[in-house]
């Protein structure tokens, strides 16, 4: 690996930012098991689809962390597999979204509001926590969007819990979980984007 390989700026190579990054990892692992088991209980797809986007947040901020001291170019395909995981799993809800409409029952909003609360004040700490460290190359990005995807779909599932409660319809719950789906195609493109924009970086 030559000396222009390695990364310019050792900003996100400190022990702050690793710090951040494993506490990330173990909350967005830890909540992701217990909200998707809250989302069988609450019978709801939009807790399922945030519990998903949990696991996935804390198994990619793993790989962030891992390739932190990285060369850019291993880097940027360190971002380019985060960037397409995030598209499956867009692509994955979305279909199983669409699966549930032909198959409507009405979510526990009581359950659902309650641990999409939860999960929002978990989300709430790991965004304050990587705030510091949201600016940087398609690796640094990608864990940033992860995060800020969470705290997003959180806001949606605490909502669609209220209009579950309201309308007694599942429909606000299916529409929360496909938002949540495209909001993981939005932040799979964009890193994919920045991706391959470090990859032509690195060949230069």
């Amino acid at each position: 690996m030559s000396d222009d390989d390695m990364p310019k700026d050792l900003a996100h190579i400190t022990p702050a930012y690793r710090r951040a990054l494993w506490l990330v990892v173990i909350i967005n692992v830890g909540y992701g098991i217990a909200e998707i088991i809250g989302g069988f209980l609450a019978d709801s797809q939009a807790l399922k689809a945030d519990a998903l986007d949990f696991l996935g947040d804390g198994s990619i901020t793993l790989l962030g962390l891992l390739a932190i001291g990285w060369g850019l170019k291993l880097r940027a395909r360190s971002a380019l597999i985060q960037g397409i995981f995030l598209g499956v799993m867009g692509v994955g809800v979305l279909a199983y979204t669409v699966y549930r409409t032909q198959v409507l029952q009405i979510p526990e909003a009581g359950l659902m509001g309650g641990f999409g609360i939860g999960a929002l004040l978990i989300n709430v700490i790991a965004v304050i926590l990587l705030i510091p460290h949201r600016k940087g190359d398609a690796n640094v990005r990608a864990v940033w969007l992860f995060s800020r995807n969470d705290a997003l779909g959180n806001i949606l599932v605490i909502i669609a819990a209220g209009f579950v409660f309201l309308t007694n319809t599942s429909w606000p719950d299916l529409i929360a979980a496909g938002v949540i789906a495209v909001l993981f195609l939005q932040s799979s493109l964009s890193i994919i984007k920045d991706a391959r924009n470090d990859l032509k970086k690195s060949k230069d």
